[in-house]
């Protein structure tokens, strides 16, 4: 029976440390309506949720298996139960449909009182023994509460359902996403809502394998979270890329809106290049990854090149270029460095070839230097000799052509004189 000791229940009505071990023996309690009706006094002590929460999942875990975290824990009914308890399989049915409504009700309303794990997996046992829907529409709001703190393990509920084809029950996760998009900004903004599109994303990878699934389901859980939920499309592109490899009887335009989802901006470089090759994607899809990359590196030239130039704003300063919609990934910053590392020996490249021809030039200048004036010289001046007679020969030829016949004679005659008549003269 339960045990109930006075180191665990303060009655002032405040609560101490305590786990919930403590509360059971080994053979813990048999009857269900005996258990709510001490739960009710606990609570009635003025015990934190928490705790009260603490002690739901401990007694619903030793008396139902399906909901504890054990990996040998199977859903369905073993063998076993059928071979060790004298009941017809539907009475073993009929009473864990009345465990779980049962547990339903007495679940604390508060918000992180129960860990969304368990009400996941006490999901999946309520599917599995029809419960009434009224206790699964409160399961399944409780949930939406905190399906950010939810794993994918929880989270893969089988469908249970006879007339659905697919394994896994997909429109019960379009339910709680879109249960938590309707719930307020302050409870779906943030952190909360990334990790619940990057659940949504590895979700959809492992959904993209049943051959079942159709398009319409597929498309309607990717869609169902905002553009910028998700930091990285990688999920999302791997997620759309099973789904082509598995079905590809799709046709071009159910491509083509499958794809609009991806922004070719929030691809890592892996993806990008694996992208790029994929014959499954289509044309436009692959050329405007191809455009997206391009700006990519464009803009890392921009940025690098505004960094050498001094006193000058670069052009994310001024304006120009509008920041990168998400935080680059590891593999994209090793690349960028590595740009950076390359750009920078080839600076230092043109560096050393620049100081050496600056060295070439200064030494042709010395040795032009050595040669002095003189060496000049007997380049310069007798050319310009030359000229100076040739200028002197036109000179005299122009005068003779100006002199009249008198001029002329007197000038014959001077010259048959002498050389000693004409000094004598002087």
């Amino acid at each position: 029976m339960m045990k109930l000791s006075p180191e665990s229940v303060n009655l002032s009505g405040k609560s101490t440390h305590f786990s919930a071990e403590c509360w059971f023996d080994d053979t813990c309690i048999l009857d269900m309506d005996y258990f709510v009706k001490t739960l009710s006094g606990i609570k009635a002590k003025g015990v934190r949720p928490e705790l009260i929460g603490s002690i739901i999942t401990h007694y619903a875990s030793k008396w139902l298996p399906d909901l504890s975290n054990d990996e040998g824990s199977d859903v369905f009914i073993s063998q076993k139960d059928f071979e060790d308890s004298p009941e017809s399989v539907t009475a073993i049915w009929m009473k864990k449909r009345f465990f779980v409504e049962t547990l339903v009700g007495i679940l604390p309303p508060e918000k992180d009182s129960i860990p969304c794990n368990f009400l996941l997996r006490l999901l999946r046992v309520a599917n599995m023994v029809r419960v009434e829907p009224s206790y699964r529409v409160d399961l399944e709001k409780r949930i939406s509460w905190q399906l950010d703190q939810a794993t994918l393990k929880e989270l893969l509920i089988p469908s249970f359902v006879h007339t659905c084809g697919t394994l896994l029950d997909v429109e019960l996760v379009l339910r709680l996403v879109k249960r938590f998009m309707n719930l307020d900004e302050s409870v779906r903004s943030g952190s909360a809502l990334i990790k619940v599109a990057k659940l949504v994303d590895n979700y959809l990878a492992e959904a993209a394998v049943d051959a079942n699934l159709t398009w319409s389901e597929f498309f309607g859980l990717a869609d169902a979270l905002p553009a910028h939920a998700r930091s990285t499309d990688d999920g999302l592109y791997r997620a759309i890329d099973t789904y082509l490899k598995t079905h590809p009887g799709v046709s071009k335009q159910e491509r083509k809106t499958l794809c609009r989802l991806i922004d070719s901006r929030k691809l890592s470089l892996e993806a990008s290049l694996h992208a790029a090759q994929n014959e499954r994607l289509p044309v436009r899809a692959v050329i405007q990854l191809l455009l997206s990359e391009q700006t990519k590196v464009n803009r890392h030239q921009i940025d690098w090149s505004g960094s050498f130039v001094s006193g000058a704003r670069s052009p994310n300063q001024l304006g120009l270029i509008e920041p990168p919609a998400r935080c680059m990934s590891k593999r994209e910053m090793n690349a960028q460095q590595m740009e950076i590392k390359r750009l920078k020996e080839d600076v230092l490249r043109l560096q050393s070839q620049c100081m050496t021809m600056q060295s070439q030039i200064e030494k042709l200048l010395e040795k032009k230097r050595g040669s002095g004036l003189f060496g000049w010289k007997k380049i310069i001046v007798p050319s310009l000799v030359n000229k100076v007679d040739k200028i002197g020969e036109i000179d005299r030829e122009t005068d003779v052509g100006r002199q009249t016949p008198g001029d002329m004679k007197t000038r014959l005659v001077r010259g048959r004189t002498p050389n000693k008549w004409r000094k004598s003269l002087s």
